[in-house]
């Protein structure tokens, strides 16, 4: 049954995604003159992807934290990475940011286009000219006061668990001097792993945001890095033990920590 709801649920999206295109190219023609950040087409991006979301009724996702993000101001932001469908859940941030993606995705019809709508920032991994150029692009962005959001471990976990994260984000953040905002999403790799396209089980995925992190609290990258992933960690432990006991946290009052 699962395999067959995977293909009609992947025919809708394929299907679907000229028209929603379309509109895109609409928006970003009537916002261009006045939204050079393209914030306008980002949170139509935001509700494309939501949409996908919403639309599969196997699918919960739940975001927490969102007003720790900023609106206008500089920030790079890094997520745990377990699924394809952390990008739609990220989505649900519905804040403007910029991704760093792969290169091969910005050649995809339609979702690859938009992505270059957006101008989001392209990588392939493994290729210096490549990096160098997206270093670049980003410390642009960043002046610019977009912030980014990045995937620090550099590729899908095989396994669901969080893996070792790569420096470059946190030597952006400390270049730049900006935030480092950490963001754990649990429940993706339950409904769809790295490995295949048939959706598995139902999907109760969390996002939430965590405590803005200030480069200039720690000696070095390294040290920024790891308290990043130490967060998200934790934060992916205590999501977990929610979820087996049933419970929801109380809601905190705004600013203040994640309750434990």
């Amino acid at each position: 049954m699962l395999a067959a709801f995977s293909v009609l649920y992947w025919a809708f999206i394929v299907l679907t995604m000229p028209l929603l295109f379309l509109v895109a190219l609409a928006v970003f023609a009537v916002t261009w003159p006045f939204d050079r950040r393209r914030v306008a087409l980002h949170l139509f991006s935001c509700a494309w992807a939501s949409f996908y979301v919403h639309m599969n009724p196997l699918w919960r996702n739940e975001v927490r934290g969102r007003e720790r993000l900023p609106w206008r101001a500089p920030a790079v932001i890094v997520a745990n990475h377990l699924s394809m469908i952390d990008i739609l859940v990220l989505y649900g941030l519905y804040r403007p940011f910029k991704w760093v993606s792969k290169e091969s995705l910005f050649h995809v019809p339609f979702l690859g286009w938009n992505m270059a709508l957006n101008g989001y920032v392209p990588l392939r991994r493994g290729a210096t000219e490549s990096i160098r150029r997206m270093y670049a692009r980003c410390a642009e962005l960043l002046a610019q006061g977009s912030p980014i959001l990045l995937f620090p471990e550099g590729t899908r976990s095989a396994s669901g668990a969080l893996q070792p994260f790569k420096d470059g984000a946190f030597r952006l953040a400390v270049e730049a001097g900006v935030p480092v905002i950490p963001v754990a999403i649990r429940g993706t790799w339950d409904t769809l792993p790295k490995h295949g396209l048939v959706l598995r089980n139902r999907m109760d995925a969390v996002v939430e945001v965590l405590e803005p992190l200030d480069p200039e609290r720690f000696p070095s990258h390294v040290e920024l890095r790891d308290a990043a992933r130490a967060a998200i960690e934790s934060a992916l432990a205590r999501i977990a033990a929610e979820r087996t006991g049933g419970q929801r946290p109380a809601r905190a009052p705004p600013g203040s920590p994640p309750q434990a």
